[in-house]
């Protein structure tokens, strides 16, 4: 992997841990690859490590550095299984196995999965009020739980809603992508493809012409 500017691409760990991401990162893969992504809703992987998530910002870890040696064996379980929908039930049971121990999800928490439901295009104020805090508690709380100011998350969120409609529908406009997206226009949908993809939407387009990698559009959105 390599992030936006950086030119030289470094071999990640086996098993990764992603914090909040804000910055583009490159990904280059060398033969075939087998690997099984879990997503977590908004603030789950707080509950899980119960350490800021400021502190996870835009970077990239070695998950065995938080899970030690159960995360190593449940590796090392998956590399021998030829069935990947096994090797997904052994993720999946380590996992719930973990989340047993998990205290009870918060208003705050519900607040974070309707701003996912409605991918960011929710008033901040309403944010707040589901969460039961005052604006300025919500914004703390956003920093410690989800790594960043609910207004920025918001914003990824319609970014992610536009990019995930390209890969989908690569003959969409992106004048229809922005009005799909809940960009007040255009114009503001390429200023967030620059501050997040580091180029603006045209560019994004040529180069996933070229790759047969989509990260983005099987990302399964909270809808209940």
């Amino acid at each position: 992997m390599s992030k936006s500017g950086h030119a030289a691409f470094e071999k990640q760990p086996a098993t990764i841990l992603t914090g909040p991401q804000f910055s583009r990162v490159n990904i280059k893969v060398v033969g075939r690859l087998h690997a099984i992504r879990v997503d977590f809703l908004p603030g789950a992987l707080h509950r899980f490590l119960g350490i800021p998530m400021t502190e996870l910002f835009d970077g990239g870890f070695d998950a065995a550095d938080f899970w030690g040696s159960e995360l190593r064996s449940l590796h090392e379980q998956i590399q021998q299984e030829q069935d990947i929908k096994v090797a997904k039930s052994l993720v999946e049971k380590f996992l719930i196995k973990k989340a047993a121990a998990l205290h009870s999800v918060l208003p705050f928490h519900e607040a974070m999965k309707e701003m996912l439901r409605k991918q960011g295009n929710i008033r901040i104020e309403d944010s707040a009020s589901i969460a039961c805090m005052g604006l300025r508690q919500f914004e703390r709380k956003c920093k410690e739980i989800i790594g960043m100011g609910p207004k920025t998350y918001a914003r990824i969120l319609r970014f992610s809603k536009a990019y995930r409609l390209h890969e989908a529908f690569p003959g969409l406009s992106w004048t229809k992508i922005a009005y799909e997206a809940g960009y007040y226009d255009q114009m503001h949908l390429i200023r967030d493809f620059k501050l997040f993809a580091g180029v603006n939407p045209t560019i994004i387009e040529q180069e996933l012409q070229h790759t047969p990698l989509r990260m983005q559009k099987d990302l399964r959105i909270y809808e209940a």
